[in-house]
């Protein structure tokens, strides 16, 4: 099975976007949830459609599985969804050997900005930008999964760009 290896942050500012390729809107949903793992059914702009299984507590490391889907299928599961389903726009940004995701999040979610960056190995050691702010690897609060069952955390004000 394959492994996730992540860490997430909140975003401080807004200087990632000059180096940033072009967005891409995203539609995801819950349609399993237990306390250490998820079935999420995700839509992306250019049609494409992914279910994606993943296992673990938050943290660093996640046991993940990911199958293509019709599109027809996933907005029929898009209709089962378990909370609310997240809009955001995921842009990419290389830096420094490592490729950046940046989710701008939309709808309820309004506002909050997060940064993820996957490793090939828990010891990989990526420079952090200037950009970045407080790190949420392991806080489950900022899963998307937490997201869409609860909505944003307490501490969103530190979020907003």
């Amino acid at each position: 099975m394959a492994k996730e290896i992540e860490r997430k942050f909140l975003v401080r500012d807004a200087r990632w976007k000059d180096k940033a390729g072009p967005g891409s809107k995203l539609t995801q949903a819950y349609v399993a949830v237990m306390d250490d793992r998820n079935v999420r059914i995700r839509l992306s702009q250019d049609g494409s459609a992914k279910l994606t299984m993943k296992a673990g507590r938050a943290g660093l490391t996640r046991d993940e599985v990911e199958f293509s889907v019709p599109a027809n299928e996933a907005r029929e599961l898009l209709e089962l969804s378990i909370g609310n389903v997240i809009e955001k726009v995921r842009y990419v940004v290389p830096y420094e050997g490592f490729l950046w995701e940046i989710d701008v999040y939309e709808g309820d979610l309004d506002g909050l900005v997060v940064a993820e960056v996957e490793l090939e190995s828990e010891n990989d050691d990526p420079a952090i930008p200037a950009w970045v702010g407080m790190e949420l690897t392991g806080d489950a609060a900022y899963s998307n999964q937490s997201l869409a069952l609860y909505g944003l955390p307490e501490i969103r004000a530190h979020a907003r760009v």
